[in-house]
């Protein structure tokens, strides 16, 4: 029923640590391998270093909600948004192609 979930590859949840700078301070972020690809893959898209679009993020969402209580759990849905979105669009995108047939 879950092999697909249970049999990942251990590598993809091993917790890996990044040193990044925010604000002019530097701190440490734990995240597992598979959400720092897709970060890396999110910053490149949108034109920065990871470290650059971490900084970023961070910025603007304080900006927008006032405090960020857990960086890490924002990175993570960010990575959920980020694929959720890329999904819908492959879904419209071949919703289109159909209607165009």
């Amino acid at each position: 029923m879950c092999e697909i979930y249970a049999g990942q590859d251990p590598e993809s949840y091993r917790p890996i640590n990044r040193s990044i700078r925010i604000g002019g301070h530097s701190t440490s972020i734990q995240l597992e391998a598979a959400f720092w690809i897709l970060i890396d893959e999110i910053a490149k898209k949108q034109g920065f270093s990871t470290a650059r679009f971490l900084s970023t993020l961070y910025d603007e969402a304080l900006e927008i909600n006032g405090t960020i209580s857990n960086f890490s759990s924002l990175l993570r849905t960010s990575c959920l948004i980020y694929l959720l979105n890329d999904s819908n669009e492959r879904s419209s995108s071949s919703l289109r192609m159909l209607a165009a047939e």
